[in-house]
C-alpha cells in the first residue's frame, strides 16, 4: 500500500479542490515529510498520476505567476474517493501495512463513522494476536528465545513490537468510544489544513519547480 496515494488523496479531498503547492504544504503543517515518502517531487508526481488514472480531475486555471503553463488545481473525481476509503480502511486494518501508511491512515480516519474505525482497529488488535501467536507458536523455543543465541534478539524485537502495537490499537480505541474526536456524521470534524494566507510554521523552504504551477 502507497501512504502518498492515501495522503494527496485526502489532502485533496479536504480542500474540495487544491494546487500542488496547497497539498504539500497540508502534508508538511502535519509533518509527513518527516514520516513518509511526501515529498514535493513525491507529491507532485502522485497528483499527474493520479490524474491519468481517472482519480483525480485536474482544472487549468489561472497562468502560472512564473510565467509558465497554467496552475491546476485538483479535485477527487468518485473514482479517487473509493479509492481512497479503500487505502484507508485497508491500512486501519492490516497489521504488516507500513508505518508511514498507518499514520496517514489514523490522521484521516476521522473520514469515517466512529464505529467503524472502532471495527476496524478490532480487526487489527485480532490480525496482530494471531500474527503474534503464529511467531511463538513455530519459532520461539519452549525454553525461550534465549535458546537461540543472540538471534532469539529478533524474536524478542517482534513480540515487543507486536504487544507495544497492541497496547497503543487499545488505548486509541478505548479513546474513541469514550467520545474523543469528532467522525463523520458528528459535526464539524477538525480539518487540519492550512487557509489561504496562513503561514506554515513547518514548511521546509524547498522549492521546487512546479510550486508556481
Amino acid at each position: 500500500m502507497s501512504a502518498i496515494r492515501l495522503l494527496v488523496l485526502g489532502a485533496v479531498r479536504r480542500h474540495g479542490r487544491a494546487h500542488g503547492y496547497q497539498v504539500r504544504g497540508d502534508l508538511e503543517y502535519w509533518g509527513a515529510h518527516e514520516w513518509s515518502n511526501a515529498k514535493p517531487g513525491s507529491i507532485y508526481h502522485a497528483l499527474k498520476q493520479m490524474a491519468k488514472q481517472g482519480l483525480l480531475h485536474a482544472h487549468e486555471i489561472a497562468p502560472s505567476t512564473a510565467g509558465g503553463p497554467p496552475r491546476v488545481e485538483y479535485e477527487i473525481t468518485d473514482r479517487g474517493a473509493e479509492e481512497y476509503l479503500r487505502l484507508l480502511r485497508d491500512a486501519l486494518v492490516a497489521r504488516d501495512c507500513s508505518i508511514d501508511m498507518l499514520s496517514a491512515a489514523i490522521g484521516f480516519m476521522a473520514d469515517l463513522e466512529r464505529a467503524e474505525v472502532v471495527s476496524l482497529l478490532r480487526e487489527r488488535l485480532r490480525a496482530l494476536a494471531e500474527w503474534r501467536d503464529s511467531v511463538t507458536g513455530h519459532y520461539v523455543p519452549e525454553g525461550g528465545p534465549e535458546q537461540l543465541g543472540h538471534i532469539g534478539e529478533i524474536m524478542k524485537m517482534w513480540m515487543h513490537a507486536a504487544d507495544s502495537e497492541a497496547e497503543w490499537t487499545r488505548g486509541l480505541i478505548g479513546r474513541i468510544e469514550a467520545g474523543a474526536y469528532t467522525f463523520a456524521g458528528e459535526g464539524e470534524p477538525f480539518e487540519g489544513i492550512l487557509t489561504e494566507g496562513q503561514e506554515n510554521p513547518y514548511a521546509t523552504g524547498e522549492r521546487h519547480p512546479e510550486d508556481d504551477h
